[in-house]
C-alpha cells in the first residue's frame, strides 16, 4: 500500500512560516547572543519579520483566486478572507511590538532617599525584569537595578502571532485546536509578566490559564462528537454530512461545546469572566495586543465554522447566537458605564463590540461578512491606540495609574493625549464621523438585511447607552 504525499503549497503559507521562523530565531537569539545587544536585536528582527509577512501576505492575496486554495491535504484553507485577517493580525502585531519595546528614563531602585540617583533605562518599562523572581524579592530588586530586560517577549509573541494565522486558516478541526492552543499558551505566561502590581498580574495569568484550559477541554470535546456525528474532521466534510443526515442531535451537541471555546475566546456573555481581570492585571501592551489581535483571529476562525460547517444547522445555531449577542451588548455596556478603572472599562466595552460583531455573523450573508470584517480592522487600531494612551498616563512615581480619579483634569495637563483618547472613546461608542460610526452602520445594516432587525434595535439603544 502507497501513501499519497502530502500536497504542501509552501508559496501559501509563507506569511505563517516567516512568522513562526522568526520566532525560532529568536528563542536561538535568547539562547546565543550577548545580553547587551539581545534587546535590539530582538526587536529588530521582530518588527523585519512581520513586515515581511505581511508583504508576502499581499502577494499572497494577489496570485490566488478569488474562491482560495486549499493546502496541507486540505487541513488549511487561504482565501481572500484569511488572508485579510492574517494582514489585520500582522499589522496589530507590529504596533504592539513597538508598543512592548517601549524603555523610558526612570530613576534607578538605588536612588538615596535625599533624591541623589541617576536616571538609567528601566529596560522593557511595562514588564518585569525577572519574571521567575518571587514579588518584592532582592532578586527583583536586582535585576531592576541591573537595568534587565524580558527580551523573550518578542519570540513569545511571534509564537502567539503565528497561531492566530493558523486559526482563521483552519479548515479542520483538529488544526483549529492546534492553532488555538498555540495562540493561547504565549498569552497566559506574558499575561503575569508585569512589572508593577506583580500579584494582580500573576492572578489575572492563573485565571486566564485554568478558565482558558476549561474552554480548551470544552472545544476538544464538540471536535471529538462532531467527528463521531460526522466520521470527519475538514469543515467541508461536516457540512456536507450534517445535509445528508437526518439525525443531528450528537452533531448539535457538539456545535455546542465547540462554541463554548470560541465564543470564550471572543469573550461573548456568559463567557466573559475572565476579560475585566485579565485585561486589568496583564501588562498593557499586552491586553491591547491581546484585545484586539485575538478578537480578529477568534471571529475569524467562528466566521468559517459558522459559514463553512454549519449552513444545514442554521435554525439551530441563529437562535442561540441571537440571544448571546443580545446578553453580550446589554452586559457589556452596562457594566462598563459603571467602572472606576479605565482598563476594566474598556475591558467591558470590548465585551459589548463582540455583541456588535456577532450581529454581523448572524447576518448570515455577503453583507454581514463583509461589515464584520471591516468591523474588525476598525476595533482592532481603536483598542491598541487607546491603550496606548493608557501606557502614557503615570503618577508621580512613574506607574501606570488607570484609576478614574487620576485622570480628572487630563485635557489640561496634556491636551493632546486627552484629545487622541477622547476620539477613541467616541469611535468606541459609534459617534458619526469615526470609524465606529461606520462599522456599527455596516454590520446593522446587514444584520437588518438577514431579518436580524430586533437585534439592530438592540443594538442601536446599546450604542446609546454607551455615547
Amino acid at each position: 500500500m502507497t501513501l499519497p504525499t502530502p500536497s504542501i503549497e509552501y508559496f501559501l503559507l509563507c506569511p505563517t512560516l516567516i512568522v513562526f521562523g522568526v520566532a525560532v530565531v529568536g528563542v536561538l537569539a535568547e539562547a546565543f547572543l550577548p545580553r547587551r545587544i539581545r534587546y535590539g536585536a530582538q526587536v529588530t528582527l521582530a518588527l523585519a519579520g512581520l513586515v515581511a509577512a505581511f508583504l508576502a501576505t499581499v502577494e499572497v492575496a494577489e496570485s490566488i483566486p478569488a474562491s482560495g486554495r486549499a493546502t496541507v491535504l486540505g487541513a488549511m484553507a487561504v482565501d481572500r478572507t484569511t488572508l485579510y485577517l492574517q494582514g489585520t493580525v500582522l499589522l496589530v502585531a507590529v504596533l504592539a511590538v513597538i508598543f512592548i519595546a517601549e524603555r523610558t528614563q526612570a530613576k534607578a531602585e538605588s536612588k538615596v532617599a535625599a533624591g541623589v540617583g541617576v536616571a538609567r533605562p528601566a529596560g522593557l518599562d511595562s514588564f518585569t525584569p525577572q519574571a521567575s523572581a518571587i514579588p518584592g524579592s532582592d532578586a527583583e530588586r536586582d535585576a531592576e537595578r541591573a537595568g534587565a530586560a524580558q527580551t523573550e517577549l518578542f519570540p513569545l509573541l511571534m509564537l502567539s502571532v503565528g497561531g492566530m494565522m493558523v486559526f482563521p486558516a483552519s479548515n479542520d478541526l483538529l488544526t483549529m485546536f492546534v492553532a488555538l492552543e498555540v495562540l493561547s499558551l504565549p498569552l497566559y505566561l506574558m499575561c503575569g509578566l508585569a512589572r508593577h502590581r506583580r500579584l494582580l498580574s500573576q492572578e489575572a495569568a492563573m485565571k486566564y490559564f485554568l478558565l482558558g484550559a476549561f474552554s480548551s477541554a470544552f472545544f476538544l470535546y464538540g471536535v471529538a462528537l462532531l467527528y463521531g456525528a460526522t466520521g470527519t474532521l475538514l469543515l467541508t466534510g461536516i457540512r456536507d454530512a450534517l445535509a445528508a443526515h437526518g439525525d443531528t442531535s450528537m452533531a448539535l451537541v457538539g456545535v455546542a461545546l465547540l462554541a463554548v471555546g470560541l465564543l470564550f475566546k471572543v469573550g461573548a456573555v456568559p463567557f466573559h469572566s475572565w476579560i475585566p481581570d485579565v485585561y486589568q492585571g496583564a501588562p498593557t501592551p499586552i491586553t491591547g495586543f491581546m484585545a484586539a489581535a485575538t478578537k480578529v483571529s477568534a471571529f475569524g476562525a467562528l466566521l468559517r465554522v459558522v459559514y463553512v460547517a454549519l449552513p444545514p444547522l442554521h435554525d439551530q445555531w441563529r437562535p442561540v447566537l441571537w440571544t448571546i449577542s443580545i446578553l453580550t451588548m446589554a452586559v457589556g455596556t452596562i457594566t462598563a458605564v459603571n467602572q472606576t478603572d479605565v482598563k476594566r472599562m474598556l475591558a467591558y466595552s470590548s465585551v459589548a463590540h463582540v455583541g456588535f460583531i456577532l450581529t454581523g455573523v448572524i447576518a448570515d450573508n455577503q453583507a454581514g461578512l463583509s461589515s464584520t470584517l471591516f468591523y474588525l480592522l476598525a476595533y482592532s487600531f481603536s483598542t491598541v491606540g487607546a491603550f496606548a494612551i493608557v501606557g502614557l498616563i503615570r503618577d508621580a512615581d512613574g506607574v501606570e495609574d488607570a484609576t478614574l480619579a487620576h485622570w480628572a483634569g487630563l485635557g489640561q495637563r496634556s491636551p493632546i493625549v486627552g484629545v487622541m483618547f477622547s476620539m477613541f472613546l467616541l469611535a468606541f461608542a459609534g459617534i458619526p464621523l469615526t470609524s465606529g460610526f461606520v462599522s456599527k452602520l455596516a454590520v446593522f445594516k446587514a444584520a437588518a438585511q438577514g431579518g436580524a432587525a430586533p437585534l439592530v434595535i438592540v443594538g442601536v439603544v446599546a450604542s446609546g447607552i454607551a455615547a
